[in-house]
């Protein structure tokens, strides 16, 4: 879909105005549909990306970067960027009920910031536009992925007893449950996690699926924020969780293609996703498994790591632990990870999970050895989904 050119000639002298206020104009957006929905808040986003501003820099950044394409469509094109939003959108249960309350409170907090007279009616009409292109766009999308899930829109969650908790020596808590009746996965692939806290707040976390088994599914938990803090502190075999069916948009690799996995910290857990995958597979492909963290400690899945690369004929691991070695480590390096001298096939894709700045690294050291953007597939824990487009 293309603006309107009257439409498209607003959208680029205002580009830059609203670019310049989008962090006050998310904040106030957010601040009005909170106060006349209280229940969003409580029920459906995650409070501590509220406190933090995590939130309001995506929403706002999402928007910026899907109408400068609009208007420029030698940018490059936020496809990315909308499956990755479809589909934790759909790992919500987002339906196209709720995207005109959007609208309202959004356009409200435009004229809010910007003010009655430069927001003139065709100035809205022509912001109205991008958001309509842009809205319709992941309705689309995610009317299919319920259809693919085969679920009714916003019909994702199930009541799921835990079958299995593991305590991993590094903190992190390996969550299995059953799923009723055999769901399909795929590698890199997550489900959204419903838990009622202390002040009868129900929040929501998404978190990686660590298993290829659709019969039960186990995810692990980082314990930080306060849904993945309540899940170590509280949760028991045989509990009962709200778990939604799997979502997520990492490609399903080829068992023949080369590849290279790169986590640090808890984005490991995809990566365990697809080494079972893989291992399941029975691949015999090249795979160079890179992970980062602050010790041997606080590796996550380390030893499930080690046994999976094992298992695979042409798979090879190396971690870099910032606060030293252990002794006789093989394929440990100190300090933080460099790709320098590490060897990667002419036609590898490279899957890649960490925190933003890991992620942010590991991309510019990518792009300096001159691998296509097209070849290297990211996964990311916030919101910051724009940081990769």
């Amino acid at each position: 879909m293309e603006l309107q050119l009257h439409h498209a000639e607003i959208i680029t002298d205002t580009l830059p105005l609203v670019g310049a206020h989008i962090d006050e104009i998310a904040t106030e957006f957010y601040r009005g549909m909170f106060g006349a929905h209280p229940e969003l808040l409580r029920n459906l986003f995650n409070r501590g990306n509220q406190c933090q501003g995590a939130q309001q820099r995506a929403l706002a950044a999402s928007i910026a970067t899907f109408a400068a394409h609009l208007v420029n469509p030698e940018l490059p094109h936020p496809a990315d960027l909308l499956s990755r939003i479809g589909h934790k959108h759909a790992s919500l249960g987002i339906t196209a009920d709720q995207y005109p309350v959007v609208h309202q409170h959004l356009f409200a907090a435009i004229v809010e910031v910007l003010g009655a007279d430069t927001v003139t009616a065709d100035v809205a009409a022509a912001w109205d536009e991008v958001f309509w292109i842009m809205a319709d766009t992941l309705i689309a999308l995610e009317r299919d992925l319920y259809a693919a899930a085969g679920v009714d829109a916003g019909d994702v969650y199930r009541r799921a007893r835990v079958t299995g908790r593991v305590d991993d020596p590094s903190g992190a808590v390996l969550v299995t449950v059953a799923s009723g009746k055999r769901v399909e996965t795929g590698p890199g692939q997550y489900v959204s996690v419903g838990v009622t806290l202390a002040d009868g707040a129900r929040q929501l976390r998404q978190y990686s699926l660590v298993n290829a088994d659709g019969d039960e599914l186990t995810f692990a938990v980082k314990p930080a924020g306060e849904v993945s803090e309540w899940i170590r502190a509280n949760l028991c075999v045989g509990d009962l969780l709200d778990v939604t069916v799997p979502f997520g948009d990492l490609p399903v690799p080829s068992p023949e293609t080369p590849l290279a996995l790169i986590s640090a910290g808890i984005g490991i857990t995809p990566m365990i996703g697809l080494l079972e995958y893989l291992a399941a597979q029975e691949s015999g492909a090249e795979v160079r498994v890179l992970h980062a963290d602050r010790s041997d400690t606080s590796h996550p899945l380390r030893e499930r790591q080690r046994e999976l690369v094992h298992s695979l004929p042409n798979a090879t691991l190396e971690v870099w632990y910032e606060d030293g070695l252990i002794a006789g480590e093989p394929g440990a390096h100190p300090g933080r990870m460099r790709l320098d001298g590490i060897d990667f096939a002419e036609d590898v894709h490279v899957y890649l999970c960490g925190a933003e700045g890991f992620v942010q690294a590991v991309r510019a050291q990518l792009a300096d050895r001159g691998l296509p953007a097209e070849r290297v597939h990211c996964e990311l824990f916030s919101p910051n989904d724009w940081l990769l487009s």
